[in-house]
């Protein structure tokens, strides 16, 4: 019998052939996975009722089994939540994600995950948590929702949602809480370790070694006539700064300790050692920018020079007038502008004027607010389901001011307020108004049209129960933190852009200038 020839043509075509069709396969495979991957969007999450029933009622046959070997007494029910069917898991796990994207397609939050469900206060009782983000942030920053549903059967035995429950109904689904005595201190001892949110890290990076220091490049600012400067000022500043680090490819010596102008205070006067975390993103900051703390860096220097010969060299920069061009080759570790002139001249922004506004871009980007002010932001939306409109009415000194803004104060009180909201804004809506008038009862006619809600409604998510106080005590080392004025202006401000609809006070409520007389 003739062997077969292994250089017969006609089988190496067949074997090209088979590896051809292989490859065209996995090619294909490959090709349908990545179409997939990029066309793929998570679905939306809910944010009304109307909404969270419609998803839930959508389930498959289901039923409760009783489970007879398990004899619940008090202790029992005292340390724990009651347990959940295992028929409430079927419905969450089998149809969470139905229908969302076509019920849900209009709304503003986008549903990223769901944390493990438990049960309520009753056997029909479901606490549900999900993390959201919100589609109108440019930021991809993670909230969360905790909500407890009630169930029941429908006739064929299927689950059915009789009553979905509002914003944080679902308490025995949220996180552990931090644990702080009403006096703001800690009870060493007398409490269980303080739990930190873990969507917020904003803690301090460290060099570390010695010649972890030595290698880096820093740029140092020392503190100047922008302190205790109202903070549209410090913001003004502290962008320029940051953007001349970044121009010169620097770390960026940071002074986390901010002096909060007068207009922000209870004590009507300056008011030092404010944390910028209280205020900003420093984990979103540090993400995005080389920082090192200014108290940990004089440190490591001091450090250094008492234990090498060598000194760390170091560049005095003495005036603003010095430009960062002119410092852009330059090789010492330490480049320190000081700011000893007096003002203006002492102003941190004025190293990027003239010339220099040309090269230096202040990092907007990079300057988020605070997380735990935008979980206080996200609970207002929350508790009115995201479906509110808003004024912002602006009064105090410009109203009391004629000369610049003659008609602001006539224009913005109670009686014009009714007559111009009710050509713009539907009755009996949410109306959120966002406003630096400090009389809350100065609102009260609007209330007889609208569901007025002012920001002092919500007092409680910065009491002294509340996450926002447990978390701020701890970042100000057990001592408690005031929810001073530039915190409410920031949350003001953020539930006044989730609106539906939006009213502000100048070109909508009144004719005059926002910067006062013939400045439109």
């Amino acid at each position: 019998m003739k062997e077969p020839n292994p250089t017969d043509p006609i089988g190496q075509n067949i074997i090209k052939l088979i590896s051809n069709v292989c490859f065209s396969l996995f090619v294909f495979s490959v090709l349908i996975f990545t179409v997939i991957a990029i066309t793929y969007q998570p679905p939306d999450p809910w944010e009304t009722s109307r909404a969270l029933t419609n998803v839930f009622t959508e389930v498959e046959n289901a039923t409760f089994k009783t489970d007879s070997s398990v004899l619940k007494t008090g202790e029992d029910v005292a340390t724990a939540p009651v347990a959940m069917p295992e028929g409430h898991y079927q419905l969450l796990r089998n149809r969470q994600f139905r229908n969302l994207k076509r019920n849900l397609r209009q709304m503003a939050i986008a549903f990223l995950d769901y944390q493990t469900p438990v049960g309520g206060s009753k056997p029909d009782e479901c606490d549900v948590a999900w993390r959201f983000r919100n589609k109108k942030e440019k930021s991809w920053r993670k909230y969360r929702d905790f909500r407890r549903f009630r169930l029941g059967f429908k006739d064929d035995c299927s689950y059915k949602v009789i009553h979905p429950g509002r914003w944080h109904s679902g308490i025995n689904a949220r996180r552990p809480r931090i644990q702080v005595n009403p006096s703001g201190n800690w009870q060493k001892g007398k409490i269980a370790p303080p739990v930190r949110d873990d969507e917020i890290n904003d803690t301090i990076p460290v060099l570390g070694s010695d010649s972890a220091f030595r290698k880096g490049r820093y740029l140092y600012y020392s503190r100047g006539g922008d302190y205790c400067k109202g903070m549209n000022h410090y913001i003004w500043s502290f962008l320029c700064a940051l953007g001349e680090a970044q121009y010169l490819n620097r770390t960026f010596v940071m002074d986390l300790s901010i002096c909060l102008a007068s207009a922000y205070t209870q004590s009507n006067k300056d008011e030092e050692g404010k944390d910028f975390r209280f205020y900003f993103d420093f984990e979103h900051l540090k993400e995005v920018s080389p920082i090192v703390e200014e108290g940990d860096f004089l440190k490591d220097w001091k450090r250094w020079d008492k234990n090498h010969k060598t000194k760390i060299p170091v560049r005095k920069v003495a005036s603003y007038k010095v430009t960062p061009m002119q410092l852009r080759k330059d090789k010492s570790t330490i480049i320190w502008r000081q700011f000893d002139a007096p003002e203006p001249e002492n102003y941190w922004y004025r190293v990027c004027e003239g010339p220099a506004a040309k090269y230096i871009e202040r990092p907007w980007q990079a300057l988020w607010k605070s997380k735990r002010l935008m979980n206080i932001v996200s609970a207002i939306s929350g508790s009115m389901d995201w479906d509110f409109d808003a004024v912002h009415v602006v009064r105090g000194e410009k109203a009391r001011n004629k000369e610049l803004w003659p008609h602001l104060d006539a224009d913005t009180s109670p009686d014009a307020l009714v007559a111009k909201l009710q050509g713009t804004i539907a009755p009996w809506r949410n109306l959120y108004i966002a406003t630096n008038e400090p009389f809350y009862n100065f609102f009260d006619k609007l209330r007889s049209h609208y569901k007025v809600r002012l920001l002092d409604d919500y007092s409680y998510l910065w009491g002294n129960t509340s996450e926002w106080y447990n978390e701020t005590t701890l970042l100000n080392g057990g001592r408690s933190v005031e929810f001073d004025g530039y915190m409410r202006v920031e949350v003001d401000t953020e539930v006044l852009y989730r609106a539906k609809t939006r009213v502000e006070t100048f070109y909508n409520l009144t004719k005059d200038c926002k910067d006062g007389i013939n400045t439109c």
